[in-house]
């Protein structure tokens, strides 16, 4: 399962979650929420762009101005250029299309050069190398961020066809399966495999319905994590959210698997916002795959759900019977199995 794809060496270790592009028009609101609440550094670029900052990289998260409320596009930092062209020289061999980001996508990205190409449930893929380093000092209300040979943290993403998702991350970058989760909410059987691309214990996390081709999230991705520094940042952080009024989706809590502590809010665009702090490293050398059961050995519970939230996803779930969710085949072959 863990094999390098035929024809050229494996990237696993080379790849690291660098960045994301959400398209929103509640910029005010966004504003708040990563500047205020969350405690990032931020910057306006234009009237219709905006960014947030975690460390010295120029951009983690590009705010651009319209209507899907949603992450739109991933961008995968790579080592070198080798890795990069084995990424491109696997798009070429199974015939994915890929055209390079213009000069302008680039520079609102804070990179040299990128390449865009399609990814499942509709999100653009980006590969690009060398990041462009900010010399402006960093103005946030958090210590600090957990970036660097990790990544910057991970995103999850709901889908009805999980072992083909799975089969395109391993086909494009050789994510490795970490572990699964089984939990059971209100009735419904969820699985959800984890996927690492480096030490991190999981830059991807796939979701799905055991026995049920239901998507209940009505956005790309069901939530997006970032790591803090230290426990009292993630505090912090915590009671402004609160403060500001922002919508709190899981209160604090610990999870079964990669032992992070951390809470969920609520973005302005509806899919959530993980801060977390503590998960563990993965040692490649010792490291096998197992099914934990349920998704926190503590807290994490849902705040401010009714029947109404129930019923809301109830019906989500009912549409995406009769949505063809978007797959890339090419590269997601047959999937993969279940261990």
């Amino acid at each position: 399962m863990n094999a390098p794809v035929p024809g050229g060496p494996s990237v696993f270790g080379d790849v690291h979650l660098g960045y994301l592009v959400i398209e929103t028009n509640r910029f005010a609101d966004w504003r708040r929420f990563g500047r205020d609440a969350i405690g990032m550094h931020h910057e306006d670029l234009d009237a219709d762009h905006m960014r947030f900052r975690l460390d010295q990289q120029e951009c983690r998260f590009l705010l651009r101005r319209g209507p899907a409320e949603d992450v739109v596009a991933i961008g995968w930092h790579l080592d070198d250029h080798t890795a990069y062209e084995q990424i491109a020289a696997r798009l070429r061999t199974h015939g994915v299309p890929a055209r390079a980001g213009t000069s302008e996508e680039a520079a609102q990205r804070g990179v040299e050069r990128l390449l865009r190409f399609p990814g499942p449930k509709g999100i653009t893929q980006e590969i690009y190398t060398a990041p462009v380093q900010s010399a402006e000092s960093l103005h946030m209300l958090s210590s600090g961020w957990v970036t660097g040979d990790s990544g910057m943290g991970h995103v999850a993403i709901t889908t009805t066809k999980p072992a083909l998702m799975h089969g395109y991350f391993n086909n494009l970058l050789d994510a490795r399966l970490t572990d699964y989760i089984d939990e059971t909410i209100s009735g419904i059987k969820l699985k959800i495999r984890f996927l690492r691309v480096n030490e991190r214990h999981h830059s991807i996390a796939i979701g799905s319905i055991r026995g049920l081709p239901l998507d209940p999230i009505r956005t790309r991705i069901q939530h997006l994590n970032i790591q803090s520094t230290t426990l009292d940042d993630l505090a912090h952080s915590y009671q402004r959210v609160h403060e500001l009024g922002f919508h709190m989706a899981l209160s604090v809590g610990q999870h079964t698997n990669d032992k992070e502590l951390s809470y969920y809010a609520r973005t302005p665009s509806g899919f959530e916002w993980e801060v977390g702090w503590n998960p563990l490293v993965i040692d490649e050398n010792t490291w096998q795959p197992s099914t934990h059961q349920g998704i926190s050995i503590w807290g994490h519970t849902p705040v401010g759900r009714t029947i109404i939230t129930k019923l809301d996803q109830f019906r989500t779930g009912a549409r995406s019977l009769a949505r063809q969710e978007i797959v890339v085949r090419q590269l997601s072959g047959a999937g993969l199995a279940d261990i």
